[in-house]
Parts: C-alpha cells; structure tokens; sequence
C-alpha cells in the first residue's frame, strides 16, 4: 500500500471503491496522485457501510492533509468524533496545526464551527483566531468565524477594543472596519444616539488619515444609514475634504485643495437629495472629467439621470 497508515491498520476487510469520473472514456478525468486514489476509494468504502473506528478516524486526518477542501471527509470526521466520544480540545489543537498549513481553506473554519458548538468552551478561540489574523489581517473565513464566535457565546465586549487595534494598524482593513460595523449593529439592540456620534466622530477621524480610502467612508455612510440620520449631517465634514464652493446654483472646487473625490460623491448626493440638480450635476461633471474618471459613464448617468427626473417634474 502507497500510504504509511494503512500498514498500521488491518484493511484486508475493506474492498476500496473507485472514483467514477464517468465510465471507461470520461471527458474530463481528474489526475488525482496515487496516494490520494487510494484514500478515496477506502474512504468511500468505509462510508458507504458508515464504520465508526478509529482507523476511519486516521483516514480522515491522512485525507485533509492531501486536501484540506474535501469537506465529506470534514463532515465525516466530525461524526466519527462524536460517535467516539474523542476529546474534542485535542481535535481542536489538531485543527490548529491544520489552519496554519492551510489558513485560506474554509472547510477547517466550518469544522471548528462545529466541535467548538459541541464542545461549549470558547476559551481557545480569540488567541487562535487574533494568530491566523496576524498573518493575514484580511482572511475572510477567520472574520467569518470570528463573528460566529461572538454570536454563539455573547463575546460582544472585547470586539470594539479589537477593531480599534486591527485599524490602527491599517486603516484600509476593510475586514476590520465590516466587523467594527458587526460589533456596533449585530446584536440587534437599539444602538445610543452618543454611539452614533462617537462612531460618526470615530469615521471620520480615520478618513482624515487616508481621505480617499472607501472602507472608513463606507463605514460612515452605513452608520448614518442604520442609524437613520440624513448623509447631510457631514455635509461640512465632506465640503472641507473637497475643497468646495458653491453658489446659488453652481459648484467649484479648488484644485490645489481637494483631499477626497468620495467626498465629493457624497456632496453630490446630498444635492440630489435637496433637488439642488444644478449643484449635483456640477459634482458628477468634476467626477467624470478629472477626480474619477474610471467611472466617467456611471458619473454621467447619474447626472442625466436627474436632470430627466428634474424635467419630468417641471
């Protein structure tokens, strides 16, 4: 036998199955290697008569170090886990060493989900997850987990103070700011209007720092959003990053001063909002002529756009 394994463990009872990739001439047969072959087809033997044993158990370890994305033999190794009755803390330090071999696969996050549910003790979780995140502050499944976590045992406390840290670090995290937003908005309690305005003072303070980043902007529009209160509350905040001067009827920027093309966005916006379409019309024109011209037809719609709507109501 290629694996190591299987000389430890007494097979001659199992008749391996094969993989079919679609009779004698498939169209597109996968080169699986030797070694992975011969788990699968034991594997699927093994399966298919639902043996629980410990040699099932080896199997799937052996398995998830070949692929960590097969997630049948995630899902059977955690019912032979619990079938066995197996430590569930030595399963979850092996998952450990698996997670830093292999920290992008989502498989080992939902595996954990799982034993961590069964297992009722979080008390390995945050060092674990603030390790993978070092090495990788944007790894979306270890967020994801992450926000599981604090769900499933009411950790809200510590996540604020977290994020404070992770956006210190980098404040285009935009990883960091969604769980920030998760942390404020998630538990579905009413959130204080002082929250708010912390949280609106919060945004900002980091927008300064990098004007154009659209995570921190994101973030503030959203907590405006949520909170139900009109984007023209920033309306000074987003003139001075603009470097705007308006008329009655008209918009100018001042070249040499303009920190931020969002917020000229989002003035464009607020115009819009007050049927102000000459001074919005102006914004998207500076948008799609010189601070944003990658989207120079989406800036261009939007100004026909309302100028259409103006029209239909004059």
């Amino acid at each position: 036998m290629p694996l190591a394994y299987l000389s430890d463990y007494s097979w001659d009872d199992v008749i391996p199955i094969p993989q079919d990739d679609g009779g004698e001439n498939p169209l597109a047969p996968i080169a699986y290697q030797d070694d992975y072959k011969t788990a699968t087809g034991y594997l699927r033997a093994v399966m298919s008569f639902e043996e629980v044993s410990e040699r099932a158990l080896q199997l799937t370890a052996d398995l998830i170090f070949m692929n960590p994305a097969h997630y049948t033999v995630w899902t059977y190794r955690a019912r032979l886990l619990f079938a066995l009755k197996k430590d569930l803390e030595e399963e979850l330090i092996w998952v450990e060493e698996v997670g830093r071999q292999f920290p992008k696969n989502y498989q080992i996050w939902n595996h954990r989900e799982v034993i961590v549910d069964k297992y009722d003790n979080p008390s390995r979780e945050l060092p674990f997850i603030e390790e993978m995140l070092e090495l990788d502050s944007k790894n979306y499944h270890v967020w994801s987990y992450r926000q599981w976590l604090v769900r499933r045992f009411d950790l809200w406390i510590t996540e604020l103070a977290y994020t404070d840290r992770m956006i210190e670090d980098d404040v285009r995290n935009n990883s960091a700011w969604n769980h920030r937003f998760f942390a404020v908005f998630g538990k579905g309690d009413d959130v204080s209007q002082s929250i708010i305005d912390d949280e609106i003072d919060y945004a900002e303070s980091a927008i300064l720092k990098a004007p154009q980043n659209a995570s921190a902007w994101n973030y503030l529009l959203g907590v405006l959003k949520c909170a139900k209160r009109p984007v023209s509350e920033i309306e000074e905040f987003c003139n001075d990053l603009a470097a705007v001067q308006t008329t009655e009827h008209s918009v100018d920027v001042d070249t040499d001063q303009i920190t931020s093309a969002r917020a000229l966005e989002v003035l464009a916006e607020i115009y819009d909002s007050r049927d102000e379409v000459d001074k919005a019309a102006d914004a998207w024109t500076l948008l799609a002529e010189k601070y944003d011209p990658i989207r120079e037809n989406y800036w261009k719609f939007k100004k026909s756009q309302a100028i259409h709507r103006l029209a239909a109501t004059a």
